[in-house]
C-alpha cells in the first residue's frame, strides 16, 4: 500500500508517543488519538510531519462509544481508509489491595481498558473487513506482563483487565482471520514510563531491577518496535499471538 493510514489511542505520550513517531518513520501516516494532554499530541504529529508523513491529531476519551465513534469519523474525513489500529489507552491506578477498591474504580478501569479497546476495535473492523468492502488490515492490543502475573497487592484490577485484553486477542483473532485483518497483542513489562507515577509507585522503577532476568527497564521505544512488526507486512502470518516484552520476567 502506498498510503498506510495507522490510528492509535493515548499516542500523546509514553508507549503511544514512541510507536506514532517509528510508524512515521516506516510509512505509516498516523492518526493521534489524546484524551486531555493536546499539546504533547501536537508535538508528536509535528514529528511525525517532519517524517513527511501526514499526521492528524483527535481527542477522545475511549472510556465513552460516542466520543470513539467521533474519533473514527474524524479519522475517515481526515486521514482516509483505516489499515491499522494501535489499542494503546488504558489506566491504572493508585496502588490498593481488593479490599480497598470502589465500584467506581472497578468501573473505570473496565471501561478505558477493555470496554474501550473492544470498541475501537469494533470500529477498525467494520472499516478493514473484506466481508464488509474493506481492505485489510492489522490491529494491535496493549496488554501487559501483569495479566500473567496479577500485580497482587498492587493494582489486581488492571492486571484483570490486561488478561481480558489477551482473552479478547485471541478470540477477535480467530474471528476475523478470514476477512483479511490479523490481530495481536503485546504484553509489555516493566517500562521506564510515567504510568508509574500515576499509581504512586514512581519508586517501583528503582525497585524492580531484581525482577528482570535482563537485569535492565524496558524503554517505550523498544515495545514500540514490536507493535511496528506486528502491524506491518513482515509479520503476515502472525495473528493471535501474544509477545511478551518483559525482560524475560
Amino acid at each position: 500500500m502506498s498510503e498506510r493510514n495507522l490510528l492509535i489511542t493515548g499516542a500523546s505520550r509514553g508507549i503511544g508517543a514512541a510507536t506514532a513517531r517509528l510508524a512515521a518513520g516506516r510509512g505509516w501516516n498516523v492518526a493521534i488519538n489524546y484524551h486531555r494532554d493536546q499539546a504533547s499530541a501536537e508535538a508528536v504529529a509535528a514529528d511525525v510531519r517532519a517524517m513527511g508523513r501526514r499526521a492528524l491529531v483527535v481527542q477522545a476519551d475511549v472510556a465513552d462509544e460516542a466520543q470513539i465513534e467521533a474519533m473514527f469519523a474524524a479519522v475517515d474525513a481526515g486521514l482516509g481508509p483505516l489499515h491499522g489500529l494501535v489499542n494503546n489507552a488504558g489506566v491504572v491506578d493508585v496502588a490498593a489491595r481488593v479490599e480497598g477498591m470502589s465500584a467506581q474504580r472497578l468501573q473505570r478501569m473496565w471501561a478505558t481498558n477493555l470496554s474501550g479497546s473492544v470498541l475501537c476495535a469494533r470500529e477498525a473492523v467494520r472499516r478493514m473487513s473484506t466481508r464488509r468492502g474493506g481492505a485489510g488490515g492489522s490491529i494491535v492490543n496493549l496488554s501487559s506482563a501483569a495479566a500473567r502475573v496479577g500485580s497482587p497487592g498492587l493494582y489486581l484490577d488492571y492486571s484483570m483487565s490486561k488478561a481480558a485484553i489477551d482473552h479478547f486477542t485471541t478470540g477477535l483473532a480467530r474471528e476475523v482471520a478470514a476477512e483479511g485483518i490479523r490481530v495481536n497483542a503485546v504484553r509489555p513489562g516493566i517500562i521506564a514510563t510515567d504510568i508509574h507515577a500515576t499509581s504512586g509507585h514512581a519508586e517501583r522503577l528503582a525497585n524492580s531491577l531484581s525482577l528482570i532476568p535482563l537485569g535492565r527497564l524496558g524503554t517505550a521505544e523498544e515495545v514500540a518496535e514490536s507493535i511496528v512488526w506486528l502491524l506491518s507486512d513482515a509479520a503476515a502470518y502472525v495473528t493471535g499471538a501474544l509477545l511478551d516484552v518483559a525482560g524475560g520476567r
